[in-house]
């Protein structure tokens, strides 16, 4: 069954969208909002109390709890970026000292020590999302041998010119043709290929993601009022009525 990952926020902020949600009482409206709207997971980027981005444990574990919470049965991942805490040492000395687990994390191959941390996140018991936004990311995690450990493979290309990014996840799908059983495929785009990239997802058979850290506007090019908005439309578009 075809996958509808909201993701909530990414590195936006509330002057990006005044809905974006920073605080963990607004994610958790926009994740309630959005499994009503028919997303089947959450994935989104720990907050401070200042708004920035975070992977301390006092912030994962008191937003990852407050989601679950409010999600029950609904698996909540979040983002492990290394811009967040850019020294690899503190970050894993971070992840070792949460309490209250996600049921996932995104990992990206193009970062430096994303093999120490994903099998951080395994040694813990937490899936790992391969972010894979090139070539070279997917090969890395190949040489690695951390692909065939990771539960979801996200092909995420990052061009805003649709002919780049389709080139980009051309180069990365010749990588995966021993894909195993189990492991899904996500392809997603951001901000101008977001809605198309969406579309090609649903004609491969893949799994989806939406959310304002892919796109703060409807295809229309009007502003969405909120997450569960774009939910709304992906989930019009993976029925065939849009």
């Amino acid at each position: 069954m075809m996958l509808i990952k909201a993701a909530l926020n990414g590195t936006r902020t509330l002057q990006d969208h005044p809905q974006v949600p920073v605080t963990t009482h607004a994610l958790v409206i926009a994740a309630r909002g959005a499994v009503a709207a028919g997303a089947g997971a959450i994935h989104f980027h720990v907050r401070d109390s200042g708004g920035r981005e975070s992977l301390h444990p006092d912030d994962v574990n008191s937003q990852v709890q407050a989601m679950k919470h409010a999600l029950p049965g609904i698996p909540v991942g979040i983002s492990t970026g290394a811009w967040i805490v850019p020294e690899l040492a503190l970050r894993l000395e971070y992840i070792e000292q949460w309490m209250v687990l996600p049921d996932f994390v995104s990992v990206n191959g193009d970062e430096a020590g994303f093999e120490q941390v994903a099998d951080k996140m395994l040694q813990r018991g937490i899936g790992v999302e391969a972010g894979i936004s090139s070539e070279a990311a997917v090969l890395n995690f190949k040489r690695s041998g951390r692909l065939p450990h990771c539960f979801r493979l996200l092909l995420e290309p990052g061009e805003q010119e649709m002919a780049a990014a389709l080139h980009t996840a051309a180069a990365i799908e010749q990588h995966l043709t021993d894909k195993l059983p189990g492991q899904s495929v996500l392809l997603h785009g951001t901000d101008l290929t977001c809605w198309p990239l969406l579309k090609m997802a649903i004609s491969k058979g893949y799994d989806l993601r939406i959310g304002f850290e892919d796109t703060l506007l409807h295809p229309s090019g009007i502003p969405a009022a909120d997450n569960a908005e774009l939910v709304q439309t992906a989930m019009l578009y993976k029925n065939g009525n849009l």
